[in-house]
C-alpha cells in the first residue's frame, strides 16, 4: 500500500524507536558492557528484561507503547460515526473487523514461528498474542471513539480501570495461579497458554485494560490535532498528562501493584504516563527542533512496524548477519565479535525497511 497522506514525523519516529529494541537493540548492551565495563550498560541490560512479576522496566513499556501509538493515530483522525446511516458505516466496520482478524491470524503465525510452525492440532495452537491484543485494543477503542462523545470516552476509560481493579481485588489473589486472569483463561481461552502457564500474559481478561492504553493515545492524538502548530500548548498538555498518570500509577502501586503479566490498572497508568512523556520528547525533537536525521533512522522502522515484528519470528537475521560479517567478528575478541553480529542484525533489517520507506511502501493490516 503506497501512503499518500501526510504522516506525523514524531509519531513514526517514536514507533520506530519502540520497535528498535525488538529488532535487536536490546542485544547491544552485553557486549558493550564487556568491552567498556561501564555501569550504564549494565543498567541498560537490566532494563531490557521483563520483570518477573510485580515491578516495571523499560522493556515492559514496549508493548503498551505500541498500543498507545495506535490510539494516537485514531485520535488524529477523530472520526465519528454517530448519526450516519448504516450504509455509510458498514464499510468502516468492515475495514475494522478485517484489520482485527488479520492481526489475530498474524499473531498466531508469530507465536508459532521460530522454526516450528503452526501445530496441526487446533488444541495445541496459542491463539492469544501480542498482535491480537493490539488488534482488540485498537478495535474496541475505535468503537468507543466512533460512537460516543469525548466526556463519555473519559468516563469509559476510568470505569474500565476501576472495574478491572475491583474484579481482581474480588478474587483477593494476584498470584500467577490464583488470579482472576488465570481463572478466566483456564475456563474460556481456547488453545494453549504462553509456556503452558495458568494464565496467558495476552489472555482474555487482561486485554480489557489494554483498551485504556489505546484510549490514552486517542486523547493524545486529539490534543495534537486540536492545537496543531501550537507547540507550547501541545508539549504542556502531553507533559502534564504524562506526569499525572505516572503519579497516579505510583500511588496506586502501593495497594494495587504494577504488573505487566496481569496488565493491572496501575500498570496502565504507568505505561500511559511514560508513553505521553516519550511522545512529548519526540514531538520536541522531531516536529519542533526538526532533528530530521535522528527521525529518519527510526521512521524507517516505524512505518513498517508490523512487518519487522513478524520478521523477528520468521527470518533468522542472526544467521544472515553471521554469513556477511562472521569473518570480521571472528577476527575480533569475543565481545567485539558479538557486537559486530548484533549490529549486523539491526543493519540488515534497517536497510530493508529503509528501502521500503524511501519508496513510500507502508505495509499495514
Amino acid at each position: 500500500m503506497k501512503a499518500k497522506k501526510q504522516r506525523l514525523a514524531s509519531l513514526d519516529a517514536l514507533r520506530g524507536f519502540d520497535m528498535f529494541w525488538i529488532i535487536g537493540g536490546e542485544a547491544l548492551f552485553p557486549p558493550l558492557l564487556a568491552l567498556s565495563g561501564w555501569s550504564v550498560f549494565a543498567f541498560g541490560h537490566s532494563q531490557m528484561q521483563h520483570t518477573e512479576w510485580n515491578g516495571f522496566t523499560f522493556y515492559d513499556l514496549i508493548f503498551p507503547l505500541f498500543i498507545f501509538l495506535s490510539g494516537v493515530t485514531l485520535g488524529l483522525a477523530s472520526k465519528s460515526l454517530r448519526g450516519l446511516p448504516l450504509a455509510e458505516r458498514k464499510p468502516v466496520y468492515g475495514k475494522a473487523v478485517k484489520r482485527l482478524l488479520i492481526l489475530v491470524v498474524l499473531g498466531i503465525v508469530y507465536n508459532h514461528g521460530w522454526g516450528t510452525g503452526i501445530p496441526a492440532d487446533p488444541g495445541e495452537i496459542r491463539y492469544a498474542s501480542v498482535l491480537a491484543r493490539i488488534g482488540f485494543a485498537w478495535f474496541f477503542a475505535a468503537m468507543i471513539v466512533w460512537h460516543t462523545g469525548v466526556r463519555t470516552q473519559y468516563a469509559i476509560a476510568v470505569a474500565i480501570l476501576l472495574g478491572y481493579w475491583l474484579i481482581q481485588a474480588g478474587f483477593g489473589d494476584l498470584t500467577p495461579v490464583g488470579s482472576a486472569n488465570a481463572r478466566v483463561d483456564q475456563c474460556c481461552l481456547p488453545g494453549i497458554t504462553f509456556r503452558n502457564r495458568a494464565y496467558d500474559p495476552e489472555g482474555l481478561l487482561s486485554t480489557i485494560p489494554a483498551i485504556v492504553n489505546a484510549l490514552m493515545g486517542v486523547f493524545a492524538g486529539r490534543w495534537l490535532r486540536r492545537y496543531q502548530g501550537q507547540h507550547g500548548k501541545i508539549l504542556q498538555g502531553l507533559v502534564f498528562g504524562g506526569s499525572a498518570c505516572l503519579l497516579g500509577g505510583f500511588l496506586w502501586h502501593w495497594i494495587y501493584p504494577v504488573n505487566k503479566a496481569l496488565w493491572t490498572s496501575s500498570f496502565v497508568l504507568i505505561t500511559s504516563g511514560c508513553s505521553l512523556l516519550l511522545l512529548a520528547l519526540f514531538y520536541l525533537l522531531v516536529d519542533v527542533w526538526q532533528w530530521r536525521r535522528f527521525s529518519a533512522f527510526f521512521a524507517a522502522i516505524g512505518c513498517n512496524a508490523i512487518l519487522v515484528y513478524l520478521g523477528t519470528s520468521l527470518v533468522n537475521w542472526s544467521y544472515s548477519s553471521q554469513s556477511l560479517f562472521g569473518g570480521i567478528a571472528a577476527a575480533l575478541p569475543e565481545a567485539g565479535g558479538t557486537l559486530v553480529i548484533a549490529i549486523g542484525v539491526i543493519l540488515l533489517q534497517w536497510l530493508l525497511l529503509r528501502w521500503l520507506y524511501k519508496r513510500g511502501i507502508f505495509i499495514s493490516p
